[in-house]
């Protein structure tokens, strides 16, 4: 669920993975085959899973340059980042959260065992193709999500479904296949993205009608004029 998402980051450890990359973090736990990286001490600020034989090994976080003496929590305000960027590229804002949640769980910091970034997983190229600087700048990296999968759209005369198949897979599996590829991720991916956002829809209904049904109720309530009143109010 968008809305502000508090960004703590005094890490304490870097993951270094096998692709090269390493994922600041605070501390980390095994569970199962994956290993869960949390982005704060407070749970409720955000994680990152990477499977767990992808992580090489670990090290102290050396100090970052942009931490405050006193790290102070940093409020990110996603909604009205998308809010605007919707607008923008006019795309549904509710359309646009979804594929944030599927892609990073709304962490801003999570990078993915290959390497992609931010909250809408930018990998290095697309990002400079975009002209993204910062994957890790929450209102760059949507922006620049955003104005790729309006291509993708585009691309496939908005076929949702092949549109999120390519963001996912690429634009090449999705012509190899002429459709959305045979991935078991990509699959899944594609439904929770689409069911996601069909859920927001029939929400977003079911409150708008109760709030019609709630206004008609009141109406109704309302205490009828009388013809003596009505007619007081002609003279």
């Amino acid at each position: 669920m968008l809305g502000l998402t508090a960004i703590n980051l005094p890490a304490a450890e870097l993951a270094n993975l096998r692709n090269g990359f390493s994922l600041r973090h605070d501390h980390h736990e095994v569970v199962g085959s994956t290993t869960r990286l949390y982005m704060s001490t407070d749970p409720a600020a955000g994680f990152v899973d990477v499977p767990t034989d992808q992580i090489e090994g670990y090290e102290p976080a050396p100090p970052d340059p942009q931490d405050s003496p006193a790290p102070m929590a940093k409020a990110v305000d996603l909604k009205a980042i998308v809010a605007e960027i919707s607008a923008r590229n006019k795309i549904d804002a509710d359309f646009i959260a979804s594929v944030i949640s599927a892609e990073s769980a709304n962490n801003p910091h999570a990078v993915s065992p290959k390497g992609a970034q931010g909250l809408m997983q930018l990998m290095p190229g697309t990002a400079s193709k975009l002209g993204v600087k910062d994957s890790f700048d929450p209102e760059a990296n949507v922006d620049g999500g955003v104005r790729y999968l309006r291509q993708l759209l585009e691309l496939y005369h908005f076929d949702v479904a092949k549109a999120l198949a390519a963001y996912n897979a690429g634009p090449q599996r999705v012509q190899q296949y002429n459709g959305v590829p045979p991935y078991r991720e990509t699959h899944a991916y594609v439904v929770r993205i689409i069911k996601d956002y069909n859920r927001k829809k029939l929400a977003e209904q079911k409150q708008l009608a109760e709030a019609k049904a709630q206004q008609h109720r009141a109406q109704a309530t309302k205490p009828a004029i009388t013809q003596n009143e009505a007619a007081a109010g002609t003279e």
